[in-house]
């Protein structure tokens, strides 16, 4: 089994004070196309280092949902928690793979500034990747059209906006549309995902 660390997104229900750490079923279903097994972290830093600290983890994945504290957000505590598992993935030299706020998350870490951004929120949208033409999902309402080292990045929307980082020398990787959300999912991102986790050499080995 291949154990996969995902962070959570932070809901607020006001009417009775309550802050609830949340996750999409649909990352669990995706998960499993993929062939692995997603563990929540909540935010928590204490309770995300000691689950981290006793579970063989094959890598780290951060979601989407909540703006960035420092853009707005109102959840401060997903921030602090999001950069201690990009800590403890540098320490353990795990991958880590950001989605649409995971992706803003990383390019903050490395001094990427971002934008506010108009025409990114869509079921559609034809990106490119590679070179390559891809239709991808967009919900995000910030992002940068510039980036530099130690990132790269690898897809582009046609107004620039880049879609897909990569770090050039750790196993680090983020983009901006959510492989989960589909209704079928595309091999593409299945593929993506295992490669990426070294799941395929995984398989091939069991």
């Amino acid at each position: 089994m291949s154990l996969i660390a995902i962070s959570q997104r932070v809901a607020i229900d006001s009417k009775i004070n309550e802050r609830r750490d949340c996750l999409d079923q649909a990352w669990t279903k995706f998960a499993l196309a993929c062939g692995f097994t997603l563990i929540p972290v909540p935010n928590e830093p204490d309770a995300a280092r000691s689950l981290c600290s006793v579970l063989p983890l094959r890598g780290i994945v951060l979601t989407g949902g909540n703006d960035l504290s420092a853009y707005g957000g109102d959840a401060p505590e997903r921030d602090t928690t999001e950069n201690l598992l990009i800590d403890i993935a540098e320490d353990r030299a795990l991958p880590v793979l950001g989605v649409c706020r995971g992706m803003q998350m990383i390019q903050c870490r490395f001094g990427i500034r971002l934008e506010r951004v108009e025409g990114h929120v869509a079921s559609h949208q034809t990106i490119s990747i590679d070179g390559k033409l891809a239709e991808v999902n967009s919900y995000h309402n910030f992002g940068a059209a510039e980036t530099r080292p130690p990132l790269e990045a690898w897809a582009f929307a046609k107004d620039g906006v880049i879609k897909a980082v990569r770090h050039t020398s750790k196993r680090m990787m983020g983009i901006m549309w959510h492989p989960e959300r589909f209704s079928e999912f595309a091999p593409r991102d299945i593929s993506l995902f295992r490669q990426f986790f070294d799941l395929i050499e995984c398989a091939r080995s069991s």
